[in-house]
C-alpha cells in the first residue's frame, strides 16, 4: 500500500497539518526519513511512565549517570540521534490539566474526552479504543502495568465507560474483548471474595482459555500459546525500592521489563503482528507522595523496561516503539546548594520508600527509634526536631494534607519537606500539572512525528504507522 495515497484517501486526513508531512529538515534527527520512509509497522508498543515530569526524567538519567557512569535508555536515544521526539500538549476536554483517564483516552479513542471517564463523550458519544481498532485489523493486543491491570491508562486504550473508577466491570470487560496478555495488580476487582458483586472473574477466564498466573514463577512458564492474565498484587505491584530490598516480594513479583519481555514472547509470532502498551503506572503514586526513592527506583525500573522493547525493535525492524507520559505530576527537580551533588547522590542508599518509612512508624515510638528507622531506610537520618515534627501526625496533632494514593494519612508531605533538607530534591504540588511533556518514537513511522502534537494526534500516527484505516 501506498502509505501517502492511504494518508490522502483515509480518514487520516482529517488531523489536518499536525502529522502530514514528515519531519523536514531536521537537525535533531539522523536520517530517520530514508530509513523508515514508507514502511509498514507491523507491531506498535506503546510505552507511558504515568505522571511523569520532565524533572522526573532529568533526574532519572542524573542518577543512573552519577551511580553507574552511563545515563537512561530514554535519554541516551536523545543523545545518540536516533528518534524522532517532540513535545505533547496533554490537555482533556475539561481542563489544560488532565487525568490518566482523559489522558490515555486521547491516545485510544483519538477525542478528547472529560477527565475521569474513558472513551466517552460528554452526550455519552462512545469512542471505539484503538486496541480494539488494530484487534479488529487482526493484530494481537495487550497490556503490563505496575498498578492494577484495569486502571485508568490500561483501560483508555481497551474500554468505553463513564467512570474510570469501574474497574470490576473493566474486568469483565477484558474477557469479553478477547485481549491477548493482560498483567498488573488489581486482584481485588478478579477474585470473587473482594469483589462486590463476588462474581470470580478468574474462573471466567479459565473457563475461556486462559492462563491465570499470580507470581512471578508461573508467569514465566505460561504457555505463549494461550492468552495470559497476570495479576500480581491486590491493589498496584510493590514499589521497585521496596520489592529490591524484600527478598520474598523480589522472588515472587515481576519488574515491569520481565513482563515486558513476557508480553513480547507471547504475541511476537503473530503473522499481523501485535500492538501492546506498557506502563509505569506507579511513577505516578510516588510523584503524588513526593516520594523520591518510590519516583526515581519507579523511572528507573521503567527505563529497563525501555530496552527491553528497544531491543526486539532493533532485530525485528517492524516495530514502532512510542515512549511518553500521560501528564506531569508534582514537577519535581534537584534544587541549588552547596550541598546538591552530595545531597542528591544520598539517594543512592535509600534501601525503602517513604510509604513503607512512613507507615512502619507508630503513635508508640520514641524520637530516638523515628531517627533510627530513617537512618536504615535512608541512609542519614533526620534532625531530632524533625522526627519530633513527624510523631505530631501520629498522636492526631496534625493531618497530613496530600497525596493522592495516601490511604493511610501518614505525612507524606511534612516528610519530603524534611527530606529535601538531606537529598536536595523539591516539589511544586502533590498533583497533576499542565507541562507540556517528552515524547519519543522509534522505527517505522516515527518519520511521521513532528516537533510539537496534541495527545489525540498519536490515535491517527498509530493507525497511519500500521496502515490500519479507520474505519471502525
Amino acid at each position: 500500500m501506498n502509505r501517502r495515497k492511504f494518508f490522502r484517501n483515509g480518514s487520516l486526513f482529517t488531523l489536518g497539518a499536525t502529522l502530514l508531512n514528515p519531519l523536514e529538515g531536521s537537525a535533531h534527527v539522523v536520517d530517520l526519513n530514508t530509513l523508515h520512509k514508507n514502511k509498514k509497522a507491523k507491531n506498535i508498543i506503546f510505552m507511558v511512565s504515568d505522571g511523569m515530569s520532565t524533572g522526573t526524567l532529568n533526574m532519572a538519567d542524573l542518577y543512573l549517570n552519577r551511580k553507574t557512569g552511563k545515563g537512561s535508555n530514554w535519554l541516551q536515544l536523545y543523545k545518540d540521534q536516533r528518534i524522532s521526539h517532540a513535545l505533547m500538549d496533554t490537555a482533556s476536554a475539561s481542563s489544560i490539566v488532565t487525568d490518566s483517564s482523559a489522558g490515555s483516552s486521547s491516545w485510544g479513542g483519538g477525542v478528547r474526552v472529560k477527565n475521569g471517564v474513558l472513551n466517552v463523550g460528554p452526550n455519552g458519544e462512545k469512542y471505539m479504543p484503538i486496541w480494539q481498532k488494530f484487534k479488529k485489523a487482526g493484530k494481537m493486543a495487550g497490556c503490563v502495568t505496575t498498578v492494577p491491570i484495569t486502571h485508568a491508562t490500561p483501560a483508555g486504550f481497551c474500554v468505553t465507560n463513564d467512570s474510570r473508577n469501574a474497574q470490576e466491570d473493566i474486568a469483565q470487560d477484558y474477557l469479553n474483548l478477547g485481549f491477548d496478555i493482560m498483567m498488573g495488580g488489581g486482584d481485588k476487582y478478579f477474585n470473587a471474595e473482594l469483589r462486590k458483586d463476588k462474581a470470580d472473574m478468574y474462573a471466567a477466564y479459565k473457563a475461556k482459555g486462559w492462563q491465570v498466573v499470580k507470581t512471578k514463577q508461573q508467569m514465566l512458564a505460561a504457555n505463549n500459546d494461550k492468552p495470559v492474565l497476570g495479576v500480581f498484587a491486590e491493589d498496584g505491584l510493590p514499589y521497585s525500592i521496596d520489592r529490591k530490598n524484600d527478598a520474598a516480594l523480589e522472588s515472587t513479583t515481576p519488574t515491569l521489563a520481565e513482563m515486558a519481555q513476557k508480553a513480547i514472547d507471547r504475541m511476537k509470532g503473530h503473522k499481523n503482528g501485535f500492538v501492546l502498551q506498557i506502563e509505569g503506572g506507579k511513577v505516578d503514586w510516588g510523584a503524588h507522595a513526593n516520594d523520591v526513592g518510590a519516583l526515581l527506583y519507579d523511572q528507573v525500573a521503567f527505563d529497563e523496561a525501555i530496552k527491553v522493547a528497544l531491543d526486539f525493535a532493533e532485530k525485528d525492524k517492524e516495530t514502532l516503539v512510542i515512549i511518553t507520559t500521560d501528564h506531569g505530576n508534582a514537577n519535581p527537580g534537584v534544587i541549588y546548594g552547596k550541598d546538591a551533588n552530595d545531597n542528591f547522590d544520598s539517594i543512592q542508599k535509600y534501601t525503602h520508600t517513604n510509604e513503607w518509612i512512613l507507615n512502619e512508624i507508630k503513635p508508640d515510638f520514641t524520637v530516638a527509634k523515628v531517627r533510627e528507622l530513617i537512618e536504615m531506610a535512608n541512609g542519614k537520618t533526620i534532625a531530632e526536631e524533625d522526627a519530633k515534627t513527624i510523631l505530631t501526625y501520629y498522636d492526631g496533632l496534625h493531618k497530613e494534607d496530600g497525596g493522592l494514593y495516601n490511604y493511610k494519612k501518614v505525612p507524606f508531605k511534612a516528610f519530603a519537606q524534611i527530606q529535601q533538607k538531606n537529598n536536595s530534591v523539591g516539589w511544586i504540588s502533590m498533583d497533576h500539572s499542565a507541562d507540556y511533556v517528552n515524547l519519543a518514537m522509534f522505527g517505522p513511522g516515527s518519520e511521521l512525528l513532528k516537533p510539537f502534537v496534541k495527545n489525540t494526534d498519536l490515535h491517527y500516527l498509530m493507525l497511519q504507522a500500521a496502515e490500519v484505516e479507520n474505519k471502525f
